[in-house]
Formats: structure tokens, sequence, C-alpha cells
């Protein structure tokens, strides 16, 4: 069974993005997205096994969003971007994902780590 994780460092200040909630959705057939898992960053910045216990992620396509305003208001910073949303396709069941995101008030990066 897989696992999914993230971690989020705030760029501009230098440290790990706590107190981030996230929530990961799964597309349906329809195209539309339903609620699948959520969480909040830890003091690390990250989120280290976002699924409930049993689940999996079944090949498809997920999008994870990241309430990047609760942040912002929560260091005291102006931010552009209130809500991040990453989305992504898994095509096995066998493997760890890892979606970390670099944040700063005024821009933002991912990739697929490991």
């Amino acid at each position: 069974m897989n696992t999914i994780s993230t971690h989020i460092l705030d760029t501009a200040r230098g440290v790990p993005a706590a107190g981030v909630p996230l929530k990961l959705e799964r597309e349906a057939a329809d195209g539309s997205f339903g609620p699948f898992a959520q969480g909040v960053t830890d003091a690390d910045g990250r989120v280290k096994d976002l699924l409930p216990k049993g689940e999996g992620l079944a090949a498809g396509v997920y999008r994870m969003s990241f309430d990047t305003s609760a942040y912002f208001a929560l260091t005291q910073q102006e931010g552009f971007y209130p809500l991040v949303q990453v989305q992504f396709t898994v095509r096995t069941s066998d493997q760890h994902y890892h979606v970390p995101l670099l944040l700063s008030p005024f821009g933002f990066s991912t990739y697929r780590g490991s």
C-alpha cells in the first residue's frame, strides 16, 4: 500500500511552514473532485502521512489544496496567493508520493519529492 506526504518551506522566512491546513481530493469519473483526506502541517512543516489508516491511493488524478491564506494570516504576512492547488497523477499503488511546496508571499514552486 502507498502513502502520501507533504513538506512546506517558507522560503521568504527561511523556516518550515507550520499550521498550514490542506486537503487531498480525488477526481471522479465526471471530472469533479471530491474530498479524500485532510491535515495541517506540523512544527516542521510536514504532514508525514495524509491518508486515513487503512487507506491507499488508487490510480487516478488527485488535487492537493494548501490554504495559504490561513498561513499568511498566522505569520502576519501579506500574500498574493490565498490558495495553492497542485494536481498530480498516481499511476501505481506501490509507491510513496511526496508533494513538497516551496512558498513565499508572492510565489510558490512544487516538484515530485521522494
